[in-house]
């Protein structure tokens, strides 16, 4: 095989098994949202239903994006989405609590928080616009 044929193939193999940055997750929420900025540990305890009610007595809708759960959860808490997934089969079996709604993808959440006030949820940074604010971000 020539080396003009040869080394074009090579580079674009070089190319595509470069490693992806991965996208900073961001919790959002209504721009109106009585929530101001989360620790790590105060979006845990949203995230994983220890905490339903803010110190103001409002509710918190939870919103996790599926595509997005096995990387939102081993940044936030370093667990594998197996173990959140059987965490969260302990409560619900318990009837103990429910698992934060889930939507498809990053639009569904802009929605959702978009039209709820008491709505959070997790998306890429990418995909954040005017109709959400950021309350905490996780950086890959």
């Amino acid at each position: 095989m020539s080396a003009r044929i040869l080394l074009p193939a090579i580079f674009a193999l070089l190319l595509s098994t470069q490693p992806v940055r991965a996208e900073v997750l961001v919790v959002i929420a209504h721009p109106d949202s009585p929530i101001g900025t989360l620790s790590r540990e105060q979006a845990t305890h949203l995230f994983l239903g220890r905490v339903k009610l803010l110190p103001s007595g409002a509710r918190v809708k939870v919103v996790e994006v599926e595509p997005l759960r096995e990387t939102f959860y081993r940044q936030l808490v370093r667990r594998e989405i197996a173990e959140i997934n059987a965490y969260w089969a302990r409560l619900k079996f318990s009837g103990r609590t429910q698992p934060p709604h889930r939507v498809p993808d990053a639009a569904a959440a802009m929605a959702l928080v978009a039209s709820d006030p008491s709505a959070i949820a997790f998306v890429e940074g990418g995909s954040l616009d005017a109709r959400a604010r950021v309350l905490f971000r996780l950086d890959p």
